[in-house]
């Protein structure tokens, strides 16, 4: 079961979630949302963009995010969360400039974490795709973690914004929120 207590962050950034968009498409734009081939069909075009991140993704990228999706939510499932939608949209806990590279002209949204329903935000520490698919044996790999689990993680292990700004010690960059339900982020679309 998910408690539906928040535990304290440690500082008021790190109590905010961020949500990072191209500003000439807008926020919570998500291929998981488009249908198989408009999805592919978009993510063609995004490859085409070389100055974008997403221009680096590789060719069944579609099929790997919708396999992860689905095990992301089987997971959080088993964990007692409650996601209402079948795809998640992404955030991060903390913020991430990093990020911000990924996009020509970035912006950044920024929501509290206590307006979430805690049985509706998992957590990945990283990226959903490495933090799935990278083989180096650490314990917080292939999982989801609720509120209280990350907030565990983060006092173990630290924060990878912070210890990995640059990437030089693997893919962990930032701590992923997976929204599974819309009701808070409604308002931004």
């Amino acid at each position: 079961m998910i408690s539906r207590q928040f535990p304290k962050a440690t500082s008021a950034e790190t109590n905010q979630l961020f949500h990072y968009y191209e500003a000439s498409i807008g926020p919570f734009r998500n291929l998981s949302a488009l249908p198989e081939e408009e999805a592919d069909q978009v993510q063609r075009s995004l490859r085409q963009a070389p100055s974008m991140f997403a221009s680096q993704r590789f060719d069944d990228y579609m099929v790997v995010r919708r396999q992860l999706e689905a095990q992301a939510r089987a997971l959080f499932l088993a964990k007692g969360g409650s996601p209402a939608n079948a795809y998640p949209h992404y955030m991060t806990l903390g913020p991430c400039e990093w990020i911000k590279a990924w996009y020509e002209n970035a912006e950044v949204l920024q929501i509290p974490l206590d307006e979430f329903d805690p049985a509706s935000i998992s957590f990945t520490y990283g990226d959903l795709f490495p933090t799935m698919r990278y083989q180096d044996e650490k314990p917080y790999r292939k999982n989801v973690y609720s509120i209280t689990e990350i907030f565990k993680l983060i006092d173990e292990y630290g924060w990878p914004q912070v210890w990995n700004r640059d990437g030089d010690h693997g893919p962990e960059r930032y701590i992923e929120v997976q929204v599974w339900d819309d009701a808070v982020i409604r308002r931004f679309f």
